[in-house]
């Protein structure tokens, strides 16, 4: 009789032995799945930010990649750090325009623009910001460099911070033909491109270069030498070597 009880609670032991074994193993299947499902759902979420903010060139308040005028299979590139409110930089593109377009045109040169808000740090203000963020506004629709003129031509004095006001930056944009519309409005308004030229100021912080402008001829600062100032013509001939 006892030897019968002894092996009915070895057969119960055994049986719940058996039982919690297979409800581990329920348990890990289904811990395991769980965790399998997160990733594939985190895997996706991250494809999905990737293809919404990875690299493209209008994505411009994630990548604060340069507007870039010209063809971009020129021989010849020319990189600009510059800021609406700097009266230096005024003085590099009225002098240097007229230049910088002809090679343009002629498929010698593309300029590429790196839009930046040093002076809005240095003394205060948020023109150098606004005007920059209006001038992507622009480059949305395809008049970037048309309204680039425009600032430049306009620029008010460096301790006059006009370009904060979006009322002066609307005004200005009737300046070129079929810049103005409800889309552009808002776009200035309410400073859509803000994080990227954020982004692109730090950028330039981070460059080493110390001031605006600073223009470089495929990556050689061309502009800094004072004891051999840069000229239009030997801006042309130095491009016209490399074409």
């Amino acid at each position: 009789m006892t030897q019968n009880k002894t092996s009915a609670r070895d057969r119960l032991r055994a049986e719940q032995q058996r039982h919690r074994a297979s409800e581990k193993r329920r348990r890990t299947v289904k811990v395991a799945a769980a965790v399998i499902g997160a990733l594939a759902v985190a895997t996706g979420v991250g494809a999905t930010v990737a293809h919404q903010t990875g690299g493209g060139e209008e994505d411009n308040s994630q990548s604060a990649k340069p507007i870039t005028v010209g063809d971009k299979g020129a021989p010849a590139k020319l990189t600009v750090y510059e800021d609406f409110r700097c009266p230096a930089c005024g003085q590099f593109e009225n002098t240097y325009q007229s230049t910088i377009k002809s090679l343009e045109k002629a498929g010698k040169l593309r300029a590429e623009y790196h839009l930046v808000a040093l002076i809005d740090k240095n003394m205060g203000g948020s023109g150098s910001e606004e005007a920059a963020n209006a001038a992507v506004c622009a480059k949305d629709r395809g008049k970037f460099e048309a309204y680039h003129d425009v600032l430049y031509r306009n620029q008010p004095a460096e301790q006059d911070d006009a370009f904060a006001s979006t009322k002066r930056l609307l005004e200005l944009a009737k300046k070129v033909e079929g810049l103005v519309s409800p889309a552009f409005e808002e776009c200035v308004s309410t400073g859509q491109h803000d994080a990227w030229v954020r982004r692109s100021s730090e950028s330039f912080g981070a460059s080493g270069h110390q001031g605006t402008p600073t223009v470089l001829l495929d990556g050689k600062n061309i502009y800094a030498d004072q004891s051999n100032p840069l000229t239009p013509q030997k801006l042309k001939k130095m491009v016209e070597r490399k074409s």
